[in-house]
């Protein structure tokens, strides 16, 4: 397998941003000049959640009643693959700090979504997902 995370990478899919309000969140954003793109609920984690959209970004938010509220409260970064499992077994080839042990389903757009995370150098969290 060639050692090379661009060839599966394609750009950034979303920001992961908890919140404690989601009401007041899609509101702030829906000011900015995002929309709705997909609204569901995390059965598994007992969350709310909202993907808003403008132009190429998206911002998932998701109401956890966790939310740090101070700088740096932004929880993710998100990367679209084409190949999660390539990049999964990349990952641990290169022998980063994996946060899932195997690689984790969402029920979430049409066909679902594919994810795993890993931490970065300075503690942020880094998902890489993939749409099915």
């Amino acid at each position: 397998m060639e050692n090379n995370f661009q060839k599966f990478i394609t750009g950034l899919q979303h920001i992961g941003i908890p919140t404690n309000d989601m009401e007041a969140t899609i509101a702030f954003y829906e000011t900015l000049g995002f929309r709705i793109a997909f609204q569901t609920v995390n059965e598994a984690a007992n969350e709310k959640v909202a993907f808003l959209r403008l132009g190429d970004v998206t911002v998932e938010a998701y109401e956890n009643k966790q939310a740090a509220l101070i700088d740096g409260a932004v929880d993710h970064i998100a990367l679209n693959v084409t190949d999660i499992e390539a990049v999964f077994r990349l990952a641990q080839e290169k022998k980063f700090c994996m946060l899932d042990a195997e690689i984790q389903f969402l029920p979430f757009w049409e066909n679902g979504v594919k994810f795993f995370r890993i931490l970065g150098p300075n503690k942020e969290k880094v998902e890489f997902s993939q749409y099915l």
